[in-house]
């Protein structure tokens, strides 16, 4: 008896026309095409349009070898079995190549799955979620990074790791030893340890900050140009996250204009409209 491969129905020229322009910033919807059943003794050339048509492939590129285009859709099955779609693979294909070479073994991010259905814990969809904001996780490894990212995020009090947005996912993807960094950052300019990481619930991307580029030339300017304290800044972290160029000093500059002194938090959080508006 001849065995069979279960493959999601190729899209037609109309769908792929217009996924050309897929955006690998945004989350395609699910899909849920009714499945082709392919035999094992499908054409090679069949296998290599259902790839091209997941933007696996490339149209123009030269065609691989039988076996690694069954080594490829062996790769394809898996990530389908939890529970990825077909218009996910565009996205991962284009953000993580390597999941698709001839070298990469599914079995290698098995643990990395595991780890996320059992630890953080996540759902099949919130995995799926994390793992398309941030497809590197899947080779990252899961005793020297991803469970003490998670341990130590955990101790400094940063909640709903599972729910997925970019931020989290990148987050669950950095090492422990750079986040210590930033609540060293902290502490060497005045905070306590536990006002460095209260700081960092309140802004968790501030773990996504350089210190050379970011977070030094903010607090320098912060406190010799603006004139300003530490306690300001423990009051409102959130200062780091607003651009130096574009919104720190155009604002502080306006109002030193003015003679006019407002909160970090007024200063900062008003649109340009109602700021400038108000102080004219």
């Amino acid at each position: 008896m001849l065995q069979t491969l279960s493959l999601p129905t190729l899209p037609s020229s109309s769908n792929f026309k217009s996924n050309s322009n897929h955006n690998p910033n945004s989350l395609p919807r699910s899909a849920n095409p009714k499945p082709l059943y392919l035999k094992f003794r499908t054409s090679h050339r069949e296998k290599l349009r259902y790839l091209k048509a997941l933007r696996i492939l490339e149209n123009n590129s030269k065609p691989p070898s039988p076996d690694t285009v069954a080594h490829v859709l062996a790769t394809v099955h898996f990530l389908k079995s939890k529970g990825f779609t077909e218009s996910d693979f565009p996205r991962l294909a284009f953000l993580c190549p390597q999941l698709f070479s001839s070298t990469f073994e599914p079995t290698d991010i098995a643990p990395v799955f595991d780890f996320l259905a059992t630890e953080l814990p996540a759902s099949p969809e919130q995995s799926r979620g994390l793992i398309l904001r941030c497809p590197h996780i899947l080779f990252s490894d899961v005793e020297f990074c991803l469970r003490p990212t998670l341990d130590y995020l955990r101790q400094l009090g940063i909640e709903n790791l599972s729910s997925p947005s970019n931020l989290k996912a990148h987050l669950l993807n950095t090492r422990a030893e750079k986040l210590r960094e930033k609540i060293g950052f902290l502490e060497s300019v005045g905070f306590s340890h536990d006002e460095a990481a209260r700081a960092c619930v309140r802004l968790p991307a501030i773990f996504g900050y350089s210190l050379d580029n970011n977070l030094w030339p903010k607090f320098k300017y912060l406190v010799e140009e603006m004139e300003r304290s530490v306690e300001e800044l423990k009051r409102f972290p959130q200062y780091f996250g607003f651009s130096l160029e574009k919104r720190i000093a155009p604002r502080h500059l306006h109002l030193k204009e003015r003679n006019v002194r407002l909160p970090l938090n007024r200063m900062l959080l008003w649109g340009d409209v109602k700021f400038y508006a108000k102080w004219k």
